[in-house]
């Protein structure tokens, strides 16, 4: 049987690999998509409007990138299916909400029909929300329960999967 990697290379391994799905996963996912249904241009939107879009966008993308490093620094893998973490990821904003990388996807989707006044990218925000649920819960929770055990049964359990909690789980 091979060794495993040292932890360092093992970090490094997932940190690239993860910067890869980024690229690939939400980057196509918010970023390529909308902008082919966009083009980017902006229509005419309140300012208020376009503020809100803006710090969505800002959150979003915040956010995503937290839940990204998250994968890295404390499950030693990726968010790929094909590349999976050694340890579950329940700590930084994953002790909030158990699903904060789509969450944060879909904000960033909003937020982008709210900057540029092209509210037809809720239509794509929604087709994307129930596409994700539908994944979660017939692929991701099934694949983590398999995986973990009773160690994801009683985060599942402890933590909301799509509306944040104010108070941070405090389990292990």
């Amino acid at each position: 049987m091979p060794e495993s990697p040292h932890p360092s290379r093992r970090k490094a391994l997932a940190a690239a690999g993860s910067a890869a799905f980024l690229i690939l996963a939400p980057g196509v996912v918010a970023g390529l998509i909308p902008w082919l249904l966009t083009g980017w241009q902006m229509e005419d939107a309140p300012l208020a409007i376009r503020i809100a879009g803006a710090a969505l966008v800002g959150l979003g993308l915040g956010f995503v990138l937290h839940a990204f490093a998250r994968f890295v620094i404390e499950g030693l893998g990726t968010p790929a299916p094909v590349a999976p973490t050694e340890r579950l990821v329940v700590g930084g904003v994953y002790r909030y909400v158990r699903n904060p990388m789509y969450l944060a996807v879909g904000a960033t989707i909003v937020g982008q029909s709210l900057l540029l006044g092209q509210f037809g990218l809720l239509a794509y925000a929604a087709t994307f929300g129930v596409v994700v649920f539908g994944f979660v819960r017939l692929y991701e929770e099934p694949t983590l329960s398999a995986r973990f055990g009773s160690t994801y049964e009683a985060y599942r359990r402890a933590v909301p999967g799509w509306l944040p909690t104010l108070h941070p789980w405090e389990g292990d």
